[in-house]
């Protein structure tokens, strides 16, 4: 049976980067058929009818459908997996929290949209910016699917950090595995190696900070780096990332429905309990979590977290309560 998935904001780039390896097999799987529904705002749908007939033209085998619309409804009916790419961007002059009454309105209609048409069993990755506080938006007005089946995108950042160690240690990107980005997808996010390895050339595992022997990059450079790459790239490119975050939106989904390896971990933005690290309740916060093969996440738990990170971990949360509380005054303002 084909897997109806839906991309919102389907004619902006970050989709165009994405749709051509969910079409090829690249996050599904490569025997996975699938049904692409393409969500977008009635002004973008000229362009994205060349999206759809791009698709077409790729005569790729898996795709039994592909349909482009602007009616959330028609979109979220049925479906098994939605990214949410689609996000009113930042621009020049708008203040935080006209960013977040216009988002309220995009991920509340949504969301109702999702709570009524979607599966229950819908899985649903956030994307577009604030993704931590808009996911919790999107939760909110979808309170009939669990909200264990929302998540916000994180793994660029942890792709970001695992590149950032990897190149430093002259080793390729796969051989350095759990290091974690706690809280937010913003300039206050804490991108930790403190648990992470890395395997050498012989096969040999070492802690990064073994492996690094330079504290002061790990725990200086290194984080701001991470934390800024968004704007460095845009700085250069003079458009804001698109290969690097379809790459790893590919990558949260894949992980997402076929699991984590044994003893490795990866990290996504998730609805706090309250019970993990100290983190408040209600807000969807970067952790490290486990995958299971029936898709259920559960936050790794156990690490120590000295006092360095528990600072960074408390500014995060607390942007994000800040965040979170300004947004909800928008709900059906």
């Amino acid at each position: 049976m084909a897997l109806r998935v839906v991309v919102t904001g389907a004619a902006g780039q970050i989709a165009y980067s994405l749709l051509y390896s969910i079409a090829k097999g690249d996050v599904f799987g490569s025997d996975q058929k699938v049904e692409l529904v393409l969500l977008d705002i009635p002004p973008m749908m000229t362009v994205l009818s060349g999206v759809v007939m791009e698709l077409q033209d790729c005569a790729l085998p898996l795709v039994e459908k592909t349909i482009a619309t602007a009616d959330p409804d028609e979109a979220f009916k049925g479906c098994d997996a939605v990214i949410m790419v689609g996000a009113m961007p930042r621009k020049d002059g708008m203040e935080r929290k006209d960013l977040l009454k216009a988002n309220a309105r995009i991920f509340e209609t949504q969301g109702k949209s999702l709570n009524e048409f979607a599966k229950k069993t819908v899985k649903v990755l956030v994307v577009g910016n604030p993704a931590n506080t808009n996911c919790v938006l999107a939760l909110r007005s979808a309170p009939s699917i669990p909200s264990a089946n929302f998540t916000c995108l994180t793994r660029l950042d942890l792709n970001r950090a695992q590149a950032q160690v990897a190149y430093r240690l002259g080793r390729p990107c796969e051989a350095v595995s759990n290091l974690i980005i706690w809280g937010n997808h913003s300039s206050t996010q804490f991108p930790d190696a403190a648990h992470a390895s890395v395997a050498s050339a012989d096969g040999s595992v070492s802690s990064v900070y073994d492996a690094v022997k330079d504290d002061a990059w790990l725990t200086g450079e290194f984080i701001k780096t991470v934390q800024s790459r968004g704007g460095t790239v845009l700085k250069a490119r003079k458009l804001s990332s698109a290969m690097s975050a379809a790459k790893a939106i590919g990558d949260h989904m894949r992980d997402w429905w076929f699991g984590t390896k044994e003893n490795k971990w990866v990290s996504m933005g998730v609805l706090s309990d309250g019970t993990k690290y100290g983190i408040p309740e209600g807000i969807i916060y970067s952790m490290p979590v486990k995958i299971n093969a029936d898709k259920s996440w559960s936050v790794v738990e156990g690490l120590s977290i000295s006092d360095f990170a528990r600072e960074k971990m408390d500014v995060t949360a607390k942007e994000l309560l800040e965040e979170k509380e300004m947004a909800i005054q928008f709900l059906s303002a």
